[in-house]
């Protein structure tokens, strides 16, 4: 890297406040570019669809920072990306232990067995539109207070044993996380706090062991499966509980806003000539709820070619909500949402052996909450029409921070 370079090396937005426009403009500067994170942490960005395939399958791409990343020890304390980057669980580990600790909860997530958490989650999303129904004539709410986040949260809370009385807390040190605007100091303080509340989590669950997915990695007892460190434990638990529900908040949100923003579409929907499935595809690909995941690392010598060269060693950040706005794949209106649209393909999930592994989960989260919602409220509307919401303040997940609609707006018919 010439001092030419470092010295012209972009600054990502730490608050995510534009996260499509730079995505855009660092897509048609190469197949990656090298760029500044919060901390003063220097990184290669990916954002082109076809380079996000290729990095995300190759061995020569790790996650694990303590194998792979030399310039770990050189992270500020606090650091605002380290809950993800340096999370001690299956996420951030390399072939084959990486393989053997995803299989101790990919199973549990596979679509036929989410297909059979069907009636609980209807029945949730019956209670919480039920309530957005008894609002009155003219009155608003916030969609992702309202639908959205209490949906998703019971759902994995449920599947994780979290007790009633730890959910509330969990989930807003979990938002303070990922916040990635703060600075050093109060992100310090909310990873302090995260670990606080999970390691309340493992003493309730050790105190009250029953049949949900803490207990089971508790209790591991299947032949050669070595029992998890606390910090291991700590780290799986925020990442499948953070992965469980930030990212079907983000999704049901966005495709309610697109569908009020795009009411020729929602009629589709409704005369059949689109299904939910589609909705939520094209949501998915224009607006991915998680944009870039830190980091990945270089194992050896990478060429992307154009001139860009990828060291051993050299950190790895990947843009996934971009993928799918990337003109090399979708050439037509590529930031128009159009559910009609043959090709909807996206990386919003990820790709290959790191691949979500809750997105069936999330895809029936979101059917679900969207056919639920549009079918008992057929008036919804925004209550702002015309308006942008507020963006998360986070270059890690993607979504409004508050969408506020009203039920039953004035005149309407009930």
């Amino acid at each position: 890297m010439s001092d030419s370079s470092v010295s012209r090396c972009p600054f990502l937005d730490p608050a995510g406040s534009a996260l499509h426009a730079e995505a855009a403009g660092l897509r048609e500067q190469g197949p990656a570019v090298w760029v500044e994170l919060p901390g003063g942490v220097r990184a290669w960005s990916v954002t082109r669809y076809a380079v996000i395939q290729a990095l995300t399958t190759d061995p020569r791409v790790s996650r694990d920072h303590r194998l792979h990343w030399p310039g770990a020890a050189d992270v500020p304390e606090g650091w605002v990306l380290g809950p993800v980057a340096f999370q001690d669980s299956f996420v951030n580990q390399y072939g084959a232990e990486h393989r053997a600790s995803r299989g101790r909860l990919g199973p549990t997530f596979l679509p036929r067995r989410v297909e059979l958490m069907r009636p609980r989650v209807q029945a949730t999303a019956d209670r919480l539109v039920g309530a957005l129904g008894a609002l009155g004539p003219g009155e608003s709410t916030d969609l992702r207070l309202a639908l959205s986040r209490p949906l998703t949260l019971t759902v994995i809370c449920d599947l994780f044993g979290v007790p009633e009385e730890l959910r509330d807390a969990l989930c807003e040190v979990i938002d303070s996380v990922l916040d990635s605007s703060l600075d050093e100091g109060a992100a310090l303080a909310a990873q302090v706090e995260l670990n606080e509340r999970l390691s309340e989590l493992l003493a309730h669950k050790r105190a009250h062991p029953a049949p949900d997915l803490t207990s089971d990695l508790l209790l591991s007892d299947r032949p050669g499966e070595r029992p998890l460190s606390d910090q291991e434990l700590i780290g799986t638990l925020f990442t499948m509980i953070t992965g469980g529900f930030e990212t079907a908040v983000n999704l049901i949100t966005s495709a309610v806003f697109e569908l009020l923003t795009h009411p020729e579409e929602l009629a589709k929907v409704r005369t059949g000539g689109t299904g939910w499935a589609d909705v939520i595809e094209e949501t998915l690909r224009v607006e991915g709820p998680v944009m870039h995941v830190p980091l990945r690392y270089a194992v050896e010598d990478i060429d992307l070619g154009e001139g860009v060269l990828i060291r051993k060693g050299d950190p790895i950040i990947i843009g996934f909500a971009a993928a799918g706005r990337d003109p090399r794949v979708h050439p037509d209106r590529p930031d128009v949402f159009d559910p009609a649209r043959p090709d909807k393909s996206h990386l919003a999930f990820g790709y290959g052996p790191h691949f979500c592994v809750g997105a069936p989960l999330a895809r029936l989260e979101t059917e679900i909450a969207l056919s639920t919602l549009f079918e008992r409220l057929p008036a919804l509307a925004l209550a702002e029409p015309g308006g942008t919401p507020a963006r998360l303040p986070s270059m890690i997940i993607n979504g409004p921070a508050v969408l506020d609609v009203v039920p039953h707006p004035e005149g309407a018919a009930r």
